[in-house]
């Protein structure tokens, strides 16, 4: 099948594309950037890629009339402007960006500070949290940010069960620089990051209303989180370590059963008990392992989840949205290995 791609030159796009690359259901790519008049040059932008593909002027028409579906990695607010051809003609689409996660327009403003969406497009949009839906059938799929995926996979079994006291969570989050995206900033200096750590948006990321909202459809008596995020100085990965109180009467058998139960048959997720996992054990791969453990004393769940912001947090979640809406296998196109050196 012929698939569209919108904003390869990020880094997720440019992720996606080298994914799209080796996909065995995957004929063509055509790459349209969504700003520019002209054709451009791949091998100009990205020499690296060693490709000779054009990046096409972006056109809805053109997208809807030459693939079968399209992916948009684009920054927020892009999607926003852009999206409404493909929700009015029920085309495909599965979306990296953050405009349609949200269900309320209001706190998508006031936490991407970027006017929102219709509502009746945000009704339309289906969020793709691989492990526990499934994006067949959908048209507008949303692909879950990295933070939020690494968190609410922590949490899931101790949400789900009900096993904890919901008003508990604490998640102290950490990225490479690659989670920032492309543009520099003075925060991603090279030396700013270098030998360093730094908390940022502390009490306002963006993923916190993301990670809230669908902790609500798990338990809707969750009111809040504790979420903060730290910038680790190196390149891809993300470690968040949860930690929640125990309800009295659950026991290290509870947590541990719902671990097993939630995560068994899942292809990408690997959780044990009290081994904590390391970022370079995930690192190149769509694999999110986590090691959780009760603690005896304080009666605290710690939970510490990791993956590779760029493939299980973005371009390798949209894979698994891709295999899922076109009833591929969920594996297809991810059989990928650690990059350990």
């Amino acid at each position: 099948m012929n698939v569209g791609l919108v904003g390869v030159t990020g880094y997720s796009g440019s992720v996606l594309y080298e994914l799209l690359l080796h996909h065995p259901n995957v004929d063509h790519i055509n790459l349209y950037g969504h700003s520019q008049t002209e054709a451009q040059s791949l091998e100009k932008v990205l020499p690296q890629l060693r490709r000779r593909d054009n990046i096409l002027p972006y056109d809805s028409a053109d997208i809807m009339k030459n693939n079968q579906m399209v992916f948009f990695a684009t920054s927020a607010g892009v999607t926003t402007e852009l999206a409404a051809p493909f929700i009015e003609a029920n085309f495909p689409v599965i979306d990296l960006a953050g405009d349609y996660r949200l269900k309320s327009r209001e706190s998508y403003e006031k936490w991407y500070k970027k006017p929102a969406p219709k509502e009746e497009y945000l009704k339309k949009s289906f969020y793709g949290l691989t492990d526990f839906v499934n994006s067949k059938g959908q048209t507008y799929v949303c692909n879950p940010g990295c933070y939020a995926t690494t968190t609410l996979l922590a949490l899931a079994p101790l949400v789900q069960n009900h096993l904890i006291d919901p008003s508990s969570i604490v998640v102290d989050a950490k990225s490479g620089t690659s989670g920032a995206g492309k543009k520099l900033t003075e925060l991603t200096h090279f030396t700013q990051t270098d030998e360093n750590l730094q908390l940022y948006k502390v009490n306002q990321h963006q993923h916190i209303p993301e990670i809230v909202q669908q902790l609500k459809i798990w338990d809707e008596s969750v009111p809040y989180i504790q979420f903060t995020t730290t910038l680790l100085p190196l390149t891809r990965g993300i470690m968040a370590s949860c930690y929640a109180k125990a309800k009295d009467n659950v026991t290290e058998d509870d947590v541990r059963a719902a671990f097993v139960r939630t995560y068994s048959d899942d292809t990408f997720v690997n959780a044990t008990e009290g081994v904590f996992p390391t970022l370079k054990q995930v690192t190149g791969t769509n694999f999110c392992d986590i090691g959780y453990q009760l603690n005896p004393v304080t009666h605290q769940i710690v939970i510490v989840s990791v993956l590779d912001n760029l493939l299980k947090g973005a371009a390798g979640q949209a894979i698994q949205n891709f295999n899922q809406m076109f009833d591929y296998a969920p594996e297809t196109g991810l059989d990928l290995i650690p990059v350990l050196l």
